[in-house]
């Protein structure tokens, strides 16, 4: 049987944290435990930011004399910044996710380390 892999919409919806339907949980199972998570998840992260980095640059694009350079070089670290501290603790995230979606609270863990 393949799995039902939620539509773009709801995988925004489910990057920034929201819950997906129950005919979706072997799919976030797999998302959160394939070989590829931790690429996944630094992929959600990234998404997570893409709003937060987009009105940071017209804003210092648009209201300060700041060079292009200089406003793209910090909005570079402000984007490694992010994802180290988000990497740091993606297990413990990942584990937040699937228990929101009624596993218990371990299991991707514990699959992964089978994997």
């Amino acid at each position: 049987m393949a799995l039902q892999r939620p539509n773009p919409l709801q995988w925004v919806r489910y990057t920034f944290g929201g819950r997906l339907d129950d005919r979706y949980r072997d799919w976030v199972l797999h998302d959160t435990t394939t070989r590829t998570w931790l690429w996944r998840f630094v992929l959600r992260v990234v998404v997570e930011a893409l709003p937060w980095l987009i009105v940071a640059f017209l804003v210092l694009t648009l209201f300060t004399p700041l060079p292009l350079g200089l406003v793209l070089g910090a909005l570079g670290v402000a984007l490694v910044t992010s994802l180290y501290f988000t990497v740091t603790s993606a297990d413990e995230l990942t584990e937040a996710r699937l228990v929101k979606h009624g596993f218990r609270a371990g299991t991707g863990k514990e699959l992964r380390k089978r994997r």
